[in-house]
């Protein structure tokens, strides 16, 4: 979860930041056992903020402290991908089925241009900038619909559990070549469920991307 019980402050915000996106480029890895001098190394920034840092980082479980030894990144293990799915799916099958009733047809219309577009660009070869816009794509799609819901609480923990489900897939962070046709086939599934205007349908069809994306992350 996210921890709002310590205040927010610049410096703290920009540690957080700066530590996740350094463990998605893989510059910090998952079961990585680290100080916080090495934190100060890797980040780049000061020591006072990355103390104000963990806190927070292990109340989202990205971290925890082993006496002794430092702090260790989260690790992947089956644990973390059954959890990880499993809040995914709570959190995202409400947002779908909610946004199907609330979105309007011009929403709908730009995610199916936008999904359609890489969709067409694939088919000529996949390189490395479309790649970029493919995954930039994958995620704000998610994030959007989350967002919709307007509640502050479960759009935090969807975004600490993106970070979770990001490191998760195979321990990389980026949309595979191979994936993308594939992935946005998914996506534009549930854009025409969410054109039914029907909950459950719109529930449904997430579900199904969703155990799909589950099940490529464990191989199967």
């Amino acid at each position: 979860m996210v921890d709002t019980a310590l205040p927010e402050t610049p410096l703290r915000a920009h540690a957080y930041s700066s530590f996740t996106k350094r463990l998605l480029a893989r510059e910090i890895v998952p079961g990585q056992i680290i100080s916080q001098r090495e934190l100060v190394d890797v980040t780049g920034m000061p020591l006072g903020a990355i103390r104000e840092m963990i806190p927070r980082l292990e109340a989202d479980g990205l971290i925890r402290t082993v006496p002794k030894r430092g702090l260790q990144v989260v690790t992947i293990d089956l644990d973390l991908i059954r959890d990880a799915f499993q809040l995914r799916r709570l959190v995202e099958t409400e947002a779908f089925a909610r946004y199907a009733e609330t979105a309007s047809e011009a929403e709908i219309d730009r995610h199916e241009a936008a999904h359609r577009a890489i969709h067409d660009a694939a088919h000529a070869g996949v390189t490395p900038e479309l790649l970029d816009r493919a995954q930039v794509l994958d995620w704000a799609f998610h994030d959007h619909v989350v967002d919709a819901l307007g509640n502050r609480i479960l759009s935090d923990i969807h975004r600490v559990n993106a970070i979770k489900i990001r490191l998760i897939r195979n321990a990389d962070t980026r949309m595979l070549p191979d994936l993308v046709t594939s992935v946005i086939d998914e996506h534009l599934a549930v854009i025409r469920a969410l054109r039914t205007r029907d909950p459950g349908v719109a529930a449904g069809a997430i579900g199904g991307h969703i155990e799909s994306a589950r099940r490529r992350a464990l191989g199967v």
